[in-house]
Parts: structure tokens; C-alpha cells; sequence
């Protein structure tokens, strides 16, 4: 996607044996970009959320991997920084999938051959997100296109969650993927972006992203949404998911879930866009998806630019009041409209999955 003109990715290689990154914790204030020279490196990035969403957790997961072989390639060094890696957030099924891929192929090589095998591979995971990203952008501008059919001459509404952008991908999105396919098909389109608490990566990273694409979009608190569908100001919700399971429950940002709720009330499609590294075949069961308890400090504090210019936190609750903090909520198949796949749109249910997917069906 472009910033300013330039066309960017969330990560990329860099000519001296670094990677490069968009460090999304300064955004939308601040763009700036950094430079990862090791593992270690890699796994703060991951763990601080300095890049974040499951698609581009996997792809940077894989070159921390390139990055640590080409330091120690030695069976040692492989096991410790998977270990190392996989240990910076449980929930996105991306991280599991990238560092088992790599794993696998780089053990079955003698060392002196790992660093550069890891290195085309993790390449070849970022190219494979970006066309796996697009492929759902097709898919998924067929859906608002039927929506804008319904009301010709008339805007699109839709209402998202979180961050399922091109920021939380290597490129093009997820649940934004189709968003941009009509906004650039000259469909009129209006995005509900929700802020998103605690967090507000809705607020800082998805409005960032659209206005830069130049999508029209409004910020609303994470409680409006019922109220938006409940005035029919809502044509259909697309969302993003950390991990899916084999029966279409949808582990997704904290809050999707009262999204879900209230678009079934109002009989407003709900649509999750994922790509199938996010599926997680070995469960059937979402709720025994690990939900992963971050720092109460990001319910407590917020983060922002002062009058002045200054980027600083501050504290919104009294001193002794103490912060939970849940980042994702388990959104059972039932509530789910369809998933919006690479392969195609699908039901949320065991067979709609396997349809789409039966050469991981047959294999989990």
C-alpha cells in the first residue's frame, strides 16, 4: 500500500542481512521505521507489539528465525530460537504456523545451508501473505458489491474492528482487503471504525491506513456499533481474526464478540476475513483458544500526543484501581454470517471449512 506515495510493507530485508519494520507503537502520530539486526531483536517486536496482527506476527516470527541462523544455524540455536519466538504471544495461530514451517525444513538441512534457506523461506511466507491478502480482497468485494446492488446510487456502510489492515498483514489486509478493492472500483464506501480499547488500534492504525488510501471512514467508540445497527446505519460488519478453528469459531480482538451479538440482532451480515495460516485445524472447539492477558497497564494508562507535540502517557484511573485486560474474545461459528477465505467464502461451520480447505481437513 502507499504512504505518502511510496509504496510500503509492513517488513522487508534489508541488503546488509537486517530487516526492516514499521514500528506501528508511534503511529498515527509518528511514521518511522526499524531496523531488526537479530532474534532477539525480533521477538521484542513481536512481544511489544511494535508489529502486530497475526499475519504479520508469522512473517516476522520467520525472519527472527533467518535473523538467528545466521548467527548460530547449530540444532542448539535452531531449537532456542523457536523457543525464544514462540514464547511472545500465545493467541495468533500465525506465530505457531510460521516457526513449525520453518522448523521442519531448516532440521532436515545440515547447518552450513539453514541461513540461507531461512531466509528465502521467510520471503516466500511475506510474498504468500500478500497474495493470500489479495485473493481475500476479490473474494470479499463480491459481498459489497451484492450490498451496494441493494441500494443503488447509495454509500456502503460498513463497520469494522480492531486493526484487520494492511499494518496487521505484510500487505493489503485482511478484513480491509476488500474494503480497498471497492473503494479503488469506484464503489462508495463509508467505513464505522471502531476505536478499540484498549488499545485503540482501531483509532491509530485502521483510520492511519484508510485516510491514507484515501477511504472515507468515521471513528466511533467500541459502544456504538449496536447503536449505528440498531439505525440501520450499518450494511455489514467485516472483521479480522488471530485464530479461527476447525468448526468456524473466530478468535478475534476483545469486543468482537458484542459486535457479532448486536449484528444478529439487527440482521447485519457478519463477515470474518482470514487468511488459512489462521486456521487452526487441531481445535474444534474455540474456547480452547489461550486468551492472552496483557499488561493492565494499557487499560489504565492511554497513550497520545500532547497540545505541545509530545508523545506521552497518562494515567485515566485512580491510583489503587487495578486493570484487566483480556485481549480477545472467542466469537462462537453460530454468530458468524460466512468467512471470507483466499480460496472462496464459505460457511463458519466444520464442512464449510473442509470444502474450502480439504487437503488441511483430511491432514488435521
Amino acid at each position: 500500500m502507499l504512504v505518502d506515495g511510496k509504496p510500503f510493507r509492513t517488513i522487508w530485508p534489508n541488503t546488509d542481512g537486517s530487516v526492516g519494520i514499521i514500528d506501528q507503537t508511534r503511529l498515527p502520530h509518528e511514521f518511522e521505521t526499524l531496523t531488526l539486526r537479530d532474534m532477539p531483536a525480533a521477538a521484542k517486536a513481536i512481544k511489544t507489539m511494535i508489529v502486530r496482527g497475526a499475519p504479520l506476527i508469522g512473517a516476522t516470527a520467520a525472519y527472527g528465525m533467518a535473523l538467528a541462523m545466521a548467527e548460530d544455524p547449530s540444532d542448539a540455536g535452531l531449537a532456542a530460537a523457536y523457543d525464544s519466538l514462540y514464547a511472545t504471544r500465545p493467541t495468533a495461530v500465525n506465530l505457531r504456523w510460521a516457526l513449525d514451517d520453518l522448523r521442519a525444513r531448516l532440521s532436515a538441512l545440515p547447518p552450513a545451508e539453514r541461513a540461507a534457506a531461512a531466509w528465502k523461506r521467510a520471503a516466500e511466507i511475506a510474498d504468500e501473505d500478500v497474495a493470500i491478502c489479495e485473493a481475500i480482497g476479490d473474494h470479499g468485494l463480491k459481498l459489497i458489491e451484492e450490498a451496494a446492488a441493494r441500494k443503488p446510487g447509495e454509500t456502503v456502510q460498513i463497520l469494522t474492528h480492531c486493526n484487520a489492515g494492511w499494518l496487521a498483514t505484510v500487505d493489503w489486509g485482511t478484513a480491509t482487503a476488500p474494503i480497498y478493492k471497492a473503494h479503488d472500483a469506484g464503489i462508495p464506501v463509508h467505513v464505522w471504525v471502531d476505536e478499540t480499547r484498549p488499545r485503540n488500534q482501531g483509532a491509530s492504525l485502521t483510520c492511519w491506513e484508510l485516510g491514507r488510501h484515501g477511504v472515507p471512514h468515521t471513528l466511533v467508540v467500541d459502544n456504538a456499533g449496536g447503536h449505528l445497527m440498531q439505525r440501520g446505519q450499518v450494511d455489514l460488519c467485516i472483521v479480522g481474526t488471530d485464530r479461527t478453528v476447525a468448526n468456524g469459531d473466530v478468535c478475534n480482538k476483545i469486543g468482537t464478540y458484542l459486535k457479532a451479538l448486536a449484528a444478529a440482532a439487527h440482521n447485519v451480515p457478519f463477515y470474518v476475513a482470514l487468511p488459512s495460516p489462521t486456521i487452526d485445524w487441531r481445535l474444534t472447539d474455540g474456547f480452547a483458544i489461550p486468551i492472552e492477558e496483557r499488561a493492565e497497564s494499557e487499560v489504565t494508562e492511554m497513550w497520545g500526543k500532547t497540545p505541545e507535540g509530545a508523545l506521552t502517557r497518562v494515567r485515566i484511573t485512580p491510583e489503587t484501581t487495578p486493570g484487566a485486560n483480556p485481549a480477545f474474545d472467542v466469537t462462537p461459528a453460530a454468530l458468524v454470517t460466512a468467512l471470507i477465505t483466499e480460496r472462496g467464502v464459505c460457511a463458519a461451520s466444520t464442512e464449510g471449512l473442509a470444502g474450502l480447505f480439504p487437503d488441511h481437513a483430511k491432514a488435521a
